[in-house]
């Protein structure tokens, strides 16, 4: 009888550690979370708000989506320039910020289908005499260090003209340059310039010719096919759902989400 007592007592203490340990990564499992890699000076797209809140559409997007995957969100501010190998190493999960899809890009991450078209434009002082990209010739332009605004001035004939390119860690402070009379342009999302310009209407101006239109998509570590999928399965049923054009009429005042 007491041998028969001490095995169901040895038996019930094996049961309580293996739902201890089933409990623990059950709990570990759900204190998981998704790290988006962010630009948080990125409005509309993802930026701090007066209250320091990082908001914006990216935001609002990768919310809903990681709830249709049943997955927490962490945003993570990471510095632009580094954001490839921040996510190569593991340090994020995912670049979603405006990030815009290119060939180079596609050598080092794997590519959600496009969710939003772009362009990068040149904007300039309401009241600047430089109205054509050829008035860029002897000007000093701004735009942010290692971004697509940079590749598509490169790949602009007036590129070799300009007296000087100066790069910033953020659009902020380009535009901050272009305010103070530092710059004579700079180049820029039109998205985010759009949003700037609802804000201060009175400040800038776009020039009509546009330097390349492009298209943002979120990034994935190679070879993270799995996550890539459980994404983009996410981002189609919050196209069909209607979700997507929710948070599109929010910040844009219309749909733009592609589908």
């Amino acid at each position: 009888m007491k041998r028969l007592a001490t095995m169901i007592l040895i038996i019930a203490s094996l049961l309580a550690i293996a739902a201890g340990c089933s409990n623990s990564a059950a709990k570990e499992k759900k204190d998981e979370a998704l790290v988006i890699g962010i630009d948080d000076k990125f409005a509309p797209m993802g930026f701090r708000d007066e209250d320091n809140n990082i908001v914006g559409f990216d935001i609002d997007y990768a919310k809903a989506a990681a709830e249709k995957m049943g997955a927490e969100v962490k945003f993570q501010p990471i510095d632009w320039k580094t954001k490839e190998a921040e996510l190569s190493s593991g340090r994020i999960d995912l670049i979603w910020n405006g990030y815009t899809i290119t060939d180079e890009r596609k050598e080092k991450v794997l590519f959600t289908k496009p969710y939003l078209k772009n362009a990068q434009v040149v904007v300039t002082l309401a009241d600047s005499k430089v109205a054509k990209l050829k008035d860029l010739e002897g000007k000093v332009v701004g735009l942010q260090s290692l971004s697509s605004a940079s590749d598509a001035l490169n790949a602009a004939p007036i590129k070799e003209k300009i007296k000087t390119v100066t790069e910033f860690s953020d659009n902020v402070q380009a535009l901050t340059d272009l305010k103070s009379g530092r710059l004579d342009a700079v180049v820029i999302d039109e998205i985010v310039i759009n949003y700037y310009m609802a804000k201060e209407k009175e400040a800038f101006k776009v020039l009509d010719e546009s330097l390349a239109p492009e298209e943002y998509g979120i990034g994935v570590k190679k070879g993270n096919e799995e996550l890539l999928d459980k994404l983009q399965t996410a981002l189609d049923d919050l196209n069909e759902d209607g979700t997507a054009a929710e948070i599109s009429e929010k910040w844009f005042g219309e749909n733009k989400v592609l589908k």
